[in-house]
This record gives C-alpha cells, sequence and structure tokens, in this order.
C-alpha cells in the first residue's frame, strides 16, 4: 500500500496500520478462495494469494501477533503446495482456509485490553485451526456428484469438525464490516454540501441584479439616443453656439456609455463564473460522497457460499457492475436488504444438486447481482436460476388468511401475487428454521427501499428462477425534484415518484359516492386536495384547467390537486433538526435557487394519509369558486343502481355537451347533489338505502334545492306509478322500456334546453 493511496499515515498507530492492511489482505484470500473453488488451478489467483498471506504474516509478526503468524503462514504453505500441483483446494479445504481467513479479521479488531482475555478464551478454537491448516494435506475429499442421481440419494452433508457455517455468523459479520479505507475520510460531507449548496444559491440570487442592470442599460441608451438626436437636429439648424455645446454634451455621454457596457459585460461574466465554480463545487462534493458499489457487497460471495453449503447446496453468486458509483449513505443502507435477497435466493429459490439435475439443470446453481446506472438512477438486479415462485401457493395462502375472497384471489395477476410476498408475517414455509419461515426479510427490504425513495419489483418463472428489479436515486444528497405551490407556499415532490403531470378541465371531473374522479388513460383517478391533505385549508379555483400531480402506482394512485406547477429543480436535501421528530408527510428540507425554503414531500407518507382521509369519509369536495358562473356547459347529476342504465345515461348526455356526475343509490344521489350545483337530476325509482321517490321528495323540500328539476327513468309505467313519482313532485316521468336516445335527449332538452348556457 502507498502513501499516496492511505492519505497521511502518521496519525495512525502500527495496530492500525496492521488492521487497514488485514481488511485489503482478508479480502484478498476470500475473493481467491472462492475464485479457486470455482475455477481449480487459477494460476493468478494463488499468486495472489501467496502475497496476501505473506504480507500479512509480516505486518503482523511487527506488532507481535505471533498466532497470526502461524495462521498466515500455514496458510501460505497451502498455496506454495497448491501452486506446485500438490494440493487441491476442494471445497472442504477452502472452508479450512476460510475459517483461518476469519481468524485473522477477528484477532485484527481486537484492543490491547481485550487481546490476552479473548486467546484465553478461544485457545480451543485457535488451536482447531492451526491444526486443521498444518493437516489441510489429509483431508479426505468427498466424492463428487454423480451425473445422474441413484435413486436413494441424499445431498452430502457439511462436515461438521472442519467449520461451523451457520456459528460462523460472527466471523462471516466481521467480514461485511467496512474495510478501514472505506472509514478513512473523516470529513463532514453533509457540512460541505450545504456549504456549496449556498454557494450556488448565491450565485443565482445576482440574476435579479443583472436583470435591473440591463433594464438601467436599455434606459440610458434611450437617453443616450435622445442626446445623438438632439446634437444631429441642432447641427441642421445651423446656430454654432448650439453646436458646440451639443457636441459637448455628446463627448461627455459616450465615456458613461461605454463604462456602463464594459461592466455589465463584466457583472455577467462574473455570474457565470460564480455558478460554474458553485457547481463545481456542488459535483465535487457529490463525487466524494461516492463509493464503488463492491465496498457494500464484498463479503456477498462468501455469504453465499457458505451458507449454500451449510443447507447441502453448491450456489455461486456472480455479480456485476462492481465499479458502479454509489452514494456512500445509500450504500450502507441497503446492504441489509440485498443481504436479505440473496439469503432468501439461497434458501427458498435454490435446489438442492440432485434436484436441479433432475430438472435438467447444473449440479451449481447460480445467482447474479447486477448494478447500473439507468436514467439517471441505481438499478440493481438480482436474478437466479432456482425453482422460482409457486404463484398457486401464494394464491391459496391468501385465501386461507382471508387476504382476498377466492373470485378475487383468482383474478389476481401474477405481479400482484408477487406483491402479498412484501406483507409483514406473510410466508409460504410451512415451518421456521434459523433462515427464514417467520414472515421476516421481504417486509423489511421492502420498507428500506421505500425509505430511500426506491422501488422494488419481483419476477418469476416457475421451474427457471427468480428476479427482484430494485430502482434506487444515485445520490439522497441532491433529489430531482417537482417544484409546486399548495396555498401559496412552495412544496416539492421527488421526481421518482412523480407519476405524471396534467392539466384537468372542469368539466372532466365527476363524482361517484361522494367522491370525485376524472379519467386518465382508461383508468378513474381520484381528486384530492393536497391542501387538505397537508391540513393547510380547502382548495378554492375558479381556473377552467386544474393542475395535478398524480402520485403512487397501480390501484393506489391519486391525484393531487394543487395551485400551480413551478417546474423541475434540482435540491441539496436538508435533514430536518431531530427535535422535530418525524413530520408526517414531510421528508426532508431545501433551498430553492432563488433561497426559497421548500418542504420535500414524503410521498409514501402522502398516500397513508389520503387512504385514511377515504376510510374516515372525511375527504371534501374540491371548492370551485365562481365555477357556477363560469361554466359554459349545464351540470346533470345521474342516479341509478344499475351501471350499464348509469352508463349508457352518462354517455348520451356527454356527447350532447352536458357536464355529467353520477351516483349509485338514493343515499348517494342526495349527497352529491346538495354538494354540488346542478341543472337537473335524472333519477331512478328502485334502489337500495334510499329509492328514487324518497330522493324526489327530500330535493323537493329542500329550501335551496326545490327548484332544481327532477326526471324519473324507470322500469315501472302502470299509471299509478307514474301518479306516484309526479305526485312526490317529479317534474318528468319517462319509462326506461319504451324510450331510446333521442327520447331521453329531448325530455332533457324539454326541461333545461340545450347542454350551453
Amino acid at each position: 500500500m502507498s502513501q499516496d493511496q492511505y492519505g497521511d499515515l502518521s496519525a495512525f498507530s502500527m495496530l492500525d496500520l496492521f488492521r487497514m492492511e488485514a481488511d485489503s489482505q482478508t479480502q484478498i484470500l476470500t475473493d481467491g478462495l472462492l475464485a479457486m473453488e470455482r475455477q481449480a488451478g487459477d494460476a493468478a489467483a494463488i499468486e495472489a494469494m501467496m502475497r496476501a498471506a505473506h504480507s500479512i504474516k509480516g505486518a503482523a509478526a511487527i506488532v507481535g501477533l505471533q498466532v497470526v503468524v502461524q495462521l498466515a503462514h500455514g496458510m501460505e504453505d497451502s498455496f506454495v503446495a497448491a501452486q506446485h500441483g500438490r494440493l487441491k483446494l476442494t471445497p472442504e479445504r477452502v472452508d479450512v482456509l476460510l475459517s483461518g481467513v476469519d481468524l485473522i479479521v477477528q484477532l485484527s479488531r481486537l484492543d490491547d485490553a481485550g487481546a490476552e482475555t479473548w486467546l484465553a478464551a478461544n485457545a480451543a478454537q485457535i488451536d482447531q485451526t492451526l491444526n486443521a491448516i498444518a493437516g489441510i494435506a489429509e483431508l479426505p475429499e468427498l466424492p463428487a456428484l454423480p451425473s445422474a442421481p441413484p435413486p436413494a440419494a441424499a445431498p452430502a452433508p457439511v462436515q461438521p469438525d472442519v467449520i461451523d457455517v451457520l456459528a460462523g455468523d460472527e466471523a462471516a459479520t466481521a467480514a461485511a464490516a467496512p474495510r478501514a479505507l472505506a472509514k478513512a475520510p473523516a470529513q463532514n460531507f453533509d457540512k460541505l454540501l450545504s456549504l456549496a449548496s449556498e454557494s450556488r444559491i448565491n450565485a443565482h440570487q445576482m440574476h435579479p441584479f443583472i436583470g435591473a442592470l440591463q433594464r438601467f442599460k436599455r434606459n440610458q441608451s434611450s437617453l443616450f439616443s435622445a442626446i445623438e438626436q438632439l446634437h444631429e437636429a441642432i447641427s441642421r439648424s445651423g446656430d454654432a453656439g448650439l453646436m458646440e455645446k451639443s457636441l459637448l454634451a455628446l463627448q461627455k455621454t459616450q465615456p458613461l456609455k461605454q463604462f456602463m457596457l464594459e461592466h455589465i459585460a463584466d457583472t455577467e461574466t462574473y455570474e457565470r463564473r460564480l455558478l460554474a465554480v458553485s457547481q463545481g463545487m456542488v459535483d465535487e462534493v457529490l463525487a466524494l460522497r461516492m463509493r464503488p458499489f463492491r465496498d457494500g457487497i464484498h463479503a456477498f460471495p462468501r455469504m453465499v457460499r457458505d451458507l449454500a453449503r451449510s443447507l447441502g447446496k453448491d450456489v455461486q453468486l456472480e455479480i456485476d457492475g462492481e465499479d458502479t458509483l454509489v452514494d456512500r449513505d445509500i450504500l450502507a443502507k441497503i446492504e441489509s436488504p440485498l443481504n436479505h435477497m440473496l439469503r432468501n435466493a439461497v434458501d427458498h429459490g435454490m435446489e438442492g444438486p440432485y434436484e436441479r439435475i433432475e430438472a435438467g439443470k447444473e449440479a451449481q446453481g447460480t445467482i447474479r447481482m447486477e448494478a447500473r446506472h439507468r436514467a439517471g438512477m441505481l438499478s440493481i438486479e438480482i436474478s437466479d436460476d432456482g425453482r422460482g415462485v409457486d404463484l398457486e401457493k401464494i394464491r391459496q395462502s391468501v385465501i386461507a388468511r382471508k387476504m382476498a375472497s377466492p373470485a378475487m384471489a383468482a383474478a389476481l395477476s401474477p405481479g400482484e401475487l408477487l406483491e402479498f410476498l412484501f406483507l409483514p408475517a406473510f410466508s409460504l414455509k410451512a415451518t421456521a428454521n434459523q433462515l427464514s419461515g417467520r414472515g421476516v426479510g421481504l417486509d423489511i427490504v421492502h420498507e428500506t427501499i421505500r425509505q430511500q425513495n426506491g422501488s422494488v419489483r419481483l419476477e418469476s418463472e416457475p421451474g427457471r428462477g427468480f428476479r427482484a428489479l430494485i430502482t434506487l436515486p444515485l445520490t439522497q444528497s441532491i433529489v430531482r425534484a417537482l417544484v409546486i405551490d399548495i396555498q401559496g407556499e412552495a412544496y416539492a415532490i421527488p421526481i421518482v415518484k412523480v407519476e405524471s403531470v396534467v392539466r384537468v378541465p372542469q368539466a372532466a371531473i365527476h363524482t361517484l359516492e361522494n367522491k370525485q374522479f376524472f379519467e386518465l388513460k382508461g383508468e378513474h383517478l381520484g381528486l384530492v386536495s393536497a391542501a387538505q391533505v397537508l391540513e393547510l385549508g380547502d382548495t378554492a379555483s375558479s381556473a377552467e384547467d386544474l393542475p395535478v400531480v398524480v402520485i403512487g402506482r397501480g390501484k393506489q394512485s391519486y391525484a393531487l390537486v394543487v395551485d400551480a406547477i413551478r417546474g423541475e429543480q434540482s435540491l441539496a436535501v436538508q435533514a430536518i433538526d431531530p427535535i422535530f421528530g418525524k413530520m408526517r408527510d414531510i421528508s426532508a428540507a431545501a433551498l430553492l435557487d432563488d433561497g426559497e425554503p421548500v418542504l420535500i414531500l414524503d410521498v409514501p407518507d402522502l398516500l397513508l394519509s389520503i387512504d385514511k382521509l377515504l376510510h374516515e369519509g372525511g375527504l371534501h369536495q374540491l371548492a370551485q369558486a365562481g365555477h357556477a358562473q363560469q361554466r359554459r356547459a349545464k351540470r346533470i347529476l345521474v342516479v341509478d343502481d344499475s351501471l350499464t342504465v348509469r352508463e349508457m345515461e352518462r354517455k348520451l348526455l356527454l356527447a350532447r355537451g352536458f357536464e355529467v356526475d353520477v351516483a349509485i343509490d338514493g343515499i348517494d344521489g342526495w349527497n352529491v347533489v346538495r354538494s354540488g350545483d346542478y341543472d337537473l337530476v335524472i333519477t331512478d325509482v328502485d334502489m337500495p338505502r334510499m329509492d328514487g321517490i324518497e330522493l324526489v321528495s327530500l330535493i323537493k323540500k329542500d329550501l335551496h334545492l326545490h327548484k332544481l328539476p327532477v326526471m324519473i327513468v324507470s322500469y315501472k309505467d302502470r299509471p299509478e306509478d307514474r301518479a306516484r313519482g309526479l305526485s312526490a313532485g317529479a317534474d318528468y316521468y319517462l319509462t326506461k322500456g319504451s324510450f331510446h336516445d333521442e327520447t331521453l335527449l329531448d325530455a332533457v332538452a324539454d326541461l333545461i334546453g340545450d347542454a350551453r348556457l
């Protein structure tokens, strides 16, 4: 290791330097042993391991760790024997050597005070490992798997006297700990980023000043032009005295004009330079925060290999994209979710060697992890060639747990079924073991990814494999956000959480069960006031089009109505002071380019708040100030419990140019008609909860609605039925059995005229 690689090492003790050395060299040993297990005779891997063991032996001798010297020496002898073909590094022998690596890692992390106590307490383990390495050549090799399994064959067990893999979680944890090199820089990156962001904001604040100078320049240019025109006019008059004075005035203005032009140009150049420098500072601080993907996953190949052997399986992990850069905070937080996914793949997905051979696969299973930058996001894909997930088993579990009716469960798509795996306490294993079966794991994965403003999607092909697609921001320090106005205040939504941005005409808004919605790409999207969700009051809009931001995904999508949409900005995230705790619906804060503070909305929290309002029935109708006066089309409410009739009437009226809302029964119609401004109500008679006759009576008795025209459309065509409806106050009675399209439209026209006001 060079001084340049680690920076100034003068502040570190010799023991600290040894720990750094051990961290890097034991990783080389682990990677090399795994490579040798997959591909015996890899000369390059043996050379690298020999150098690593030799380096550890020399460094340990300097700090007086004789046990490490003995371990490294024994391992070095094994590598020399393997290099000369005298020793084959079988999986059983790799187990022994890896136990030596784990012991070196543990010994390197001991402090001076507790070293002697630990050595005394673990003397038996140390002697066992030293003896195992010394006698590695005599270790029997387990027979290879046959090309086709015999009828009564069973997976070869792991030899317990070599290394207890599951009990070696402590060693695995030590191997998974971040290396000293990754921890070496101790700069406060958040503070640096905050200062760099303030510098960028200050640079942007020069723009209004330069704009004022430009306006001053235009005004002065008009003044200079007027002086020049005056001089030309005096010159034509022939008055020598005036000509001399005007020429003198003109000469005096020229230096002032030149001075102003030069200084405005210099100010603009300074602004551009300041913006470039401040943006460069932000970019450099972000670059300091980035780490290669390998720094967070270097222990995974060993973990997968050891776990597979403990289960009698043969699995290798292939990693692609190790050099992909990831924010160090994100890298630290996703290590546990990725660990869960890999353990699930080994335990749930991977078959035993004989089962794989029977299925026509290679005895060794493969898990592949790939990290890439795609569309400005970090994309991580974990896939395996195991048995996949039994979708029918999920379906039956959903029914057994009464999460859905059999009919509803039968209609669930594969993607919807896989979503159940993210629910807490949901497991497909009948019995729990040390690894799985308790329903804990994928729900933690989902929640952790969600907290990082990411998403995870599952795919499965029975008998062929399982795939998890994780999408995350490249960094949490800078977020690309959509800036919106709500009740006159600026808020921001991370752009990765925005499904679409649309403007919804007032005429396109419908009401059903006292809830408002509009159609987007064939789907009904519920309209929700952002101001109400954030408890800022009600939204009042007189505009013909409402600015709407669609958040959520699938069935849990909502359209947030906001005051205005400013556009996208890159924001430097500022954590909210812990004294405030977790603020509902808010994740962080930031400053806009002009220095205005802005709160960043927590979209998952928003979705929960909206669901709560819906379940409590507290969602208000969107206030449409002045809309009744500005409407250009008359508005009709259709009340009918038949979906077919209701939809047919709605489409007929819409095609004629009317605005149409619908309600599914009398109670729903009564609630809707009181909350809106309608020109006509069309209602059925026979409906659940409240029939049409009672609805007509309530409307005609209401002080504010008694003049509202009401038409009854019913299958009942007896004279007494008609008389009952008209006596209740209906203005028109039309029978469904006799009317056709034009009959309904003619009746509407008789009552309220054309669609336009």
